[in-house]
């Protein structure tokens, strides 16, 4: 598996650093069922932004849907994610059901259609990321109402973290993910968000998602006391989250600034220090 589970490690080190980094606290064996599952849910969230029309984003997420048969079945396609993610399943024994949310996940961004309010979003933001979180809890050997619940708060944080500091990525690709309601009662001009531009409004916007995402931050971290430590590496994207929030509002909830989009020098810091106090 080794050579299989490395493509795999490469690919989220590439374009998924952050659960990655969170990744390296886990042993070595579900060190790399993590990086299975992080780089599938990479191969099916690139495909709304590699495309232009939805039938040919459909056709991609066809393609994974079918090859999950062979996945499961101990016989997949030939492509490297599948071939390490099938050796994963096999040895976790990973739920489909996770997957297959993932996929409808996935699918349903197709439209191009922002979420109509914020219940939509956080909706959506489940859909995308709790069931990452689930299928890491699994690789780990976690279970449990509270490990789950937390994961499932951790993943619709850091997925509405992501969303807000991606907005310059996505309008550059004419895609909009803030909730229609909110850009409604802010008055956000849409046509020049996609042209680039500091927009007004857009802050009071951002500043409603953040406290979204600190909410179920909050709601994760009521929970710590009833979550067994072996669930950190799924749940330490928390930290990265707060520090990325707090990044946001220094700027005063601007994401086209730059500096909110980097990174800090300091998360693995922060990581180890969470995971050696045994915190999120």
């Amino acid at each position: 598996m080794a050579a299989k589970s490395s493509h795999c490690a490469s690919e989220v080190k590439r374009h998924d650093r952050g659960r990655f980094h969170c990744a390296l606290f886990a042993g070595p064996d579900a060190r790399e069922g993590l990086f299975a599952v992080y780089a599938f849910n990479h191969e099916i969230a690139r495909i709304a932004d590699t495309v232009r029309e939805p039938l040919a984003g459909e056709i991609r997420l066809q393609w994974w849907r079918d090859a999950m048969a062979g996945v499961f079945a101990g016989d997949p396609p030939g492509h490297p994610v599948a071939i390490a993610l099938s050796e994963t399943v096999r040895r976790f024994a990973l739920s489909r059901s996770h997957f297959e949310r993932l996929l409808d996940g996935r699918g349903a961004e197709l439209s191009g259609d922002p979420p109509a309010d914020t219940d939509a979003l956080i909706r959506y933001a489940e859909g995308i990321s709790a069931p990452v979180s689930c299928l890491g809890l699994e690789v780990l050997g976690v279970g449990g109402d509270a490990a789950i619940e937390a994961a499932r708060h951790v993943g619709i944080a850091w997925a509405i973290t992501g969303l807000v500091r991606a907005i310059p990525f996505h309008a550059a690709r004419a895609r909009v993910y803030l909730p229609a309601v909110s850009c409604r009662h802010g008055a956000l001009d849409i046509d020049a968000l996609l042209r680039g531009r500091f927009v007004p409004g857009l802050a009071d916007v951002v500043s409603e998602l953040c406290d979204l995402a600190a909410g179920h931050l909050a709601g994760a971290r009521r929970l710590r006391a009833q979550v067994p430590r072996r669930a950190l590496p799924v749940l330490l994207p928390a930290t990265l989250a707060e520090g990325y929030l707090g990044k946001l509002r220094a700027a005063h909830h601007e994401p086209f600034e730059a500096h909110v989009r980097a990174s800090p020098p300091s998360r693995l810091l922060m990581l180890a220090l969470n995971a050696f106090l045994g915190r999120y």
